[in-house]
């Protein structure tokens, strides 16, 4: 993907923030726990925050907890949600924050959007000596056969390689390290998954399909296409086709120490 097609994908959730924050899942407590297990203090920045789905489990495991995020729309419906957390526009390039003021800076879904090349210096800047950076994903568990069968029929603009374990890891290695010429600020990575599920049912995992950002630049024909293939798909599945279900999940972090 090229810088301006991020640049389209990043900026495509906030016309969908309410959906956002009504269909997208929340961060398996246990893998936020171990993102945060080396940290030297309790200060965590949720960077790239959105509607505040990890927000709001860092709150539940009693961080203290600053979110910045750059969408407008995103950012409302984190302060309507969570109005205790103190939530302020920027972005990973410019983040509003002095020098060594949090212990921890953590990305939920949010680390692939980030010019690390910018925004590896400006993290480096915000954390305290020997802070962790760790971003976090959630991912569909295709090990379960009929959530690798949503992932073919989906198509990878819906459910990409960085959406299941296998190519989660692969895609996320090395994704705190800058472009090729600038000194990387953060040491060797560790991976971890962690089981995570979500209850749905097929109208709202389609929903939840329809929040990414691969589905919110189609075309409109491409997407009515793409999101009834999804419909036909969960409605011949014994599984999927009556009721509410538990959608296998992993949530997936990448943790990284400031050098």
């Amino acid at each position: 993907m090229d810088q301006n097609e991020r640049l389209l994908h990043a900026s495509s959730f906030g016309a969908a923030a309410v959906a956002y924050a009504e269909h997208r899942p929340d961060y398996a407590q246990a893998a936020v726990r171990w993102a945060l297990e080396p940290a030297p203090g309790p200060r965590v920045l949720d960077l790239g925050a959105g509607t505040g789905k990890l927000t709001a489990t860092l709150v539940a495991l009693g961080a203290e907890v600053i979110a910045v995020e750059p969408d407008p729309g995103m950012l409302t419906e984190l302060r309507r949600s969570l109005p205790e957390v103190r939530a302020l526009p920027g972005s990973a390039e410019a983040i509003p924050l002095p020098d060594a003021s949090v212990d921890a800076v953590l990305a939920g879904n949010a680390m692939h959007w980030f010019d690390m090349a910018v925004a590896g210096p400006e993290i480096a800047r915000v954390l305290a000596p020997s802070g962790i950076l760790a971003g976090l994903w959630n991912l569909m568990d295709d090990q379960v056969e009929w959530v690798a069968g949503l992932a073919r029929v989906s198509g990878s603009a819906a459910i990409g390689p960085r959406d299941t374990p296998a190519g989660w890891r692969a895609e996320t290695a090395d994704m705190h390290l800058p472009e090729a010429g600038v000194a990387a600020r953060f040491g060797s990575p560790e991976q971890a998954a962690f089981p995570h599920g979500q209850r749905r049912t097929a109208d709202s995992l389609v929903g939840t399909i329809a929040t990414r950002a691969g589905v919110l630049v189609m075309p409109e024909q491409e997407q009515e296409a793409t999101l009834g293939r999804i419909r036909a798909f969960l409605a011949s599945r014994p599984e999927t086709a009556r009721g509410e279900f538990t959608l296998p999940m992993l949530t997936g972090v990448l943790r990284v120490r400031r050098l």
